[in-house]
């Protein structure tokens, strides 16, 4: 019998935090010392786990716009992560952390394509695997990944459903119909909450082993498994933000600094993978419309659950991004469809991740898209494919996330509305911005109303507000989170 294999993934990601209207980090004055707070974390988390040379001993996935911080933000911090991947070390992540079974068809085909694409212009290769933002999961989004080549993502144990004689921590293969399947790796529950929620525990890394770590390999032997894979799963900001220190846990864990005497071995989770799919793997089910951080489903996404003591604003505000999205889609069609050649808006929208990324710049992306066109043309592709960038951008799941509706990580979702909503005003002659501050009306938090939580928001990052009606003239700052 081959020793256990023993997997840590930390799924590292930051909310969205460039300003639409310019392209760059403002500074946020709740971050000091530092300018914003992905520079403190990477101070803190990134650059420590990247010195350590924990990038190359864990599985993880990285955000892709935290990455694009992250290659101009910390010379140190980035290229561990790229070094780390080592060709097998990284998963992929859909672009804008969207909840996937809360969108559209083609918004979650564009979110996949992005994430690999930008995958692919980090690391240099295709990604086997991919993330879903917090593991909220459905068939058709698995489908979509297996149409895209990825061959499997991580799930927790409450995702999956399988036989009683199958242990929990087995990855199980689900069945796509049409031919396709995808593997569904279940992360060990227990262990990934200890390491998560009870600082106590990642003290010693040692005591971690001894007495967490070595009881779940027994578990998992008492099902007759001969080599099994365990799997802990948790946020990747853990190590050195939410809990100080716990970098050098995770090196002794897993990394330079282990013992020689584990009872496990560290292989990268593809090299888990095969070894556990060797004699086959058990046929499981996907609870859909499931995720790892809301025990509703992803009601915390969309409406309000118990997750948090308020969120009544919730679907007011997904109801308005979601008919903004509607009016901004509509116009793309119209605009891009009226260009020579009559271009496929949706294929380009999908080709556009290269001028967000870096890859090319606007100007031969425009050039090479409408060969022979004018610059008028090519300036309205531009600007629509801008304003595309920002409505898929408003969805960021951090959004919703918390309790209240003035929280930073809202604030950024609706300035990305209010820029996609401008650029479509300015080409087409459409008022999706007066809409959106209508539709937002009946939104309430912390004693304002939706209009005046929009203003807010674009004022933090001294953007015009609007001329439309709903501003309000005792509209309190916006709180800040790390």
């Amino acid at each position: 019998m081959t020793k256990a294999a023993l997997v840590l993934h930390g799924h590292f990601y930051q909310p969205p935090r460039l300003d639409p209207f310019t392209g760059t980090m403002p500074r946020d004055p709740t971050a000091a010392p530092a300018h914003d707070w992905n520079e403190r974390i990477s101070a803190d988390c990134y650059r420590p786990n990247a010195e350590l040379g924990n990038l190359g001993a864990i599985s993880w996935d990285l955000g892709p716009t935290l990455a694009g911080w992250m290659e101009r933000g910390d010379p140190v911090a980035y290229p561990g992560f790229v070094e780390g991947d080592a060709g097998r070390n990284g998963m992929a992540q859909p672009f804008h952390h969207a909840i996937l079974p809360l969108a559209s068809a083609a918004d979650r085909r564009t979110e996949i394509r992005w994430g690999i694409r930008d995958f692919e212009h980090r690391f240099g290769r295709r990604p086997a695997g991919m993330w879903l933002p917090e593991t909220a999961v459905d068939l058709e989004t698995l489908r979509l990944l297996s149409d895209e080549g990825i061959g499997h993502t991580i799930l927790a144990p409450w995702q999956v459903g399988a036989t009683a004689t199958v242990d929990p921590r087995h990855p199980v293969r689900v069945d796509l119909g049409g031919g396709r399947s995808i593997v569904a790796i279940r992360y060990d529950g227990p262990l990934s909450a200890a390491v998560s929620f009870s600082p106590g525990a990642t003290v010693d890394a040692d005591a971690f082993v001894r007495e967490s770590v070595t009881p779940a390999i027994e578990a998992a032997e008492e099902h007759h498994d001969p080599s099994p894979l365990i799997v802990i799963a948790t946020d990747g900001e853990l190590y050195g933000h939410h809990q100080p220190g716990r970098e050098h846990f995770l090196a002794r864990l897993v990394g330079r600094t282990a013992p020689a005497d584990l009872p496990y071995e560290r292989p990268s989770l593809e090299e888990g993978l095969e070894r556990a799919s060797a004699g086959g793997l058990p046929i499981g089910t996907v609870l859909e419309r499931t995720s790892w951080s809301c025990p509703h489903g992803i009601a915390r996404w969309q409406t309000d659950c118990a997750c948090v003591s308020d969120g009544t604003w919730k679907a007011p505000l997904r109801s308005a991004l979601e008919r903004l999205a509607g009016g901004v889609d509509a116009a793309t069609d119209h605009l891009v469809r009226g260009l020579p050649g009559s271009p496929d808006p949706w294929l380009l929208r999908d080709a556009w991740v290269d001028v967000v990324i870096g890859v090319t710049d606007v100007a031969r992306f425009a050039t090479d898209r409408l060969p022979g066109s004018s610059a008028e043309d090519r300036d309205v592709l531009a600007r629509v494919m801008e304003a595309q960038r920002w409505r898929l951008a408003m969805f960021a799941s951090c959004a919703w996330f918390w309790e209240r509706a003035t929280r930073i990580e809202t604030a950024a979702s609706l300035r990305a509305a209010v820029r996609a909503a401008r650029l479509i005003d300015d080409l087409a002659g459409t008022d999706l911005e007066r809409r959106l501050y209508a539709d937002l009306m009946p939104i309430e938090s912390d004693g304002m109303n939706g209009a005046a939580i929009v203003d807010a928001a674009l004022r933090a990052v001294g953007a015009p507000v609007s001329s439309n009606p709903g501003e309000n003239p005792s509209a309190r700052g916006l709180r800040a989170t790390g």
